[in-house]
């Protein structure tokens, strides 16, 4: 299953053979997950965010609009136009617990008060989708939005104006990833991953891969950069090390991936079962991953922000909890009336919240 620097080592026909149960601490008591608020959109959730502070969920709609929903209460503070042709992701501005960046089907990022419920700024990058958006620092520690269009990545202010246009890319880019720890962004597209410095725009490192890539995932600490891969795999590069692991077998396309805080646990799907990978130490070669069931292909992974849970949602609308040393859930499995779309954590890790297929944002609480 691992395949580690370029060499394959002998793989069982799947990722759902017997395994060890990795240890970690676990929860005092079992969680369970209550509902707190729903609220309802216009399309299927395309994508959802919470405020630095917590105290606004910012829910996409497909169709166009952003609802900002406050989470005391679910409550529409305001509902944003979003983009005419269609959303497709919003992210706020690290630290700045009211300014929002959405971008969406009309080839542009919106920048937004979400205070005040107005646009304040545009940035109109082409005719090409803007599908994925990241904040990153640039020169001086200044924040800019990285948005990829197309082929291109753009790199703009939060008033919306230009910074720099990097060389487009060989194909479409299909995931973004910004640093953790500031001044580089990955951008992935089919062939490969680029890490473009965000001081002066210059290629960082070229990482090759000769497939389909739908997801990257930096661990909290900046270690690893993994990939979730249309053949169907994951791939992790050790930048600073010049390194690189492989694990393959997975029952279909891997689109999830998500690092716990501690950056040591890895969670990714690709069929009926969620795998958490130790990531410590040398990596997870020679390791066999937790396997976590469920009956349905599992289509979100979500650790908390600060905390040990892991929450899942599968096709058959079911969302659990877990804790990666455990075989089963922590008696915190409820049911959608339909798949989830996203996974939010808010900042506290008090709410979770879920986005649906059929439009609908539930907040749920974790408790003991």
């Amino acid at each position: 299953m691992v395949r580690a620097n370029g060499e394959a080592s002998p793989e069982p026909a799947g990722p759902t053979h017997a395994l060890r149960a990795p240890r970690v601490a676990a929860p005092s008591e079992p969680m369970d997950l209550t509902k707190h608020w729903a609220a309802t959109l216009d399309d299927y959730a395309i994508d959802l965010a919470w405020s630095s502070d917590g105290a606004l969920l910012a829910a996409a709609s497909a169709a166009g609009p952003v609802a900002l929903l406050a989470a005391a209460d679910g409550a529409r503070a305001h509902l944003l136009p979003g983009h005419p042709d269609g959303a497709n992701c919003v992210a706020w501005q690290p630290g700045v617990a009211r300014a929002l960046a959405s971008g969406g089907q009309d080839g542009a990022v919106r920048f937004w008060d979400a205070a005040a419920g107005q646009h304040t700024a545009t940035a109109a990058l082409g005719d090409a989708w803007v599908e994925h958006i990241a904040w990153a620092t640039g020169s001086g520690g200044a924040p800019l939005l990285l948005a990829a269009s197309g082929r291109e990545l753009h790199a703009v202010r939060p008033d919306g104006s230009p910074v720099h246009a990097f060389k487009p890319a060989p194909r479409t880019l299909c995931a973004l990833g910004a640093h953790p720890l500031g001044g580089a962004v990955a951008a992935a597209h089919f062939g490969g991953v680029t890490l473009w410095d965000t001081d002066d725009f210059l290629v960082q490192k070229e990482f090759p891969y000769a497939n389909g890539i739908h997801a990257l995932v930096w661990s909290p600490d900046g270690r690893w950069l993994v990939s979730g891969n249309q053949d169907p795999s994951v791939h992790l590069w050790l930048p600073e090390e010049d390194q690189e692991l492989h694990m393959s077998g997975y029952e279909g396309k891997v689109k999830f991936l998500s690092f716990d805080h501690t950056s040591r646990w890895l969670a990714t799907s690709g069929g009926r079962d969620a795998c958490v990978w130790d990531c410590s130490g040398a990596g997870p070669e020679g390791r066999e991953p937790a396997m976590l069931p469920h009956e349905a292909p599992v289509c979100a992974v979500r650790f908390q922000n600060a905390h040990g849970l892991l929450a899942t949602g599968a096709a058959d609308g079911t969302v659990q909890l877990w804790s990666p040393e455990r075989r089963q859930p922590l008696r915190a499995t409820v049911r959608m009336p339909s798949p989830a779309t996203r996974l939010a954590w808010s900042p506290d890790d008090r709410l979770l919240a879920i986005g649906t297929e059929r439009g609908a944002v539930y907040v749920l609480r974790c408790s003991a």
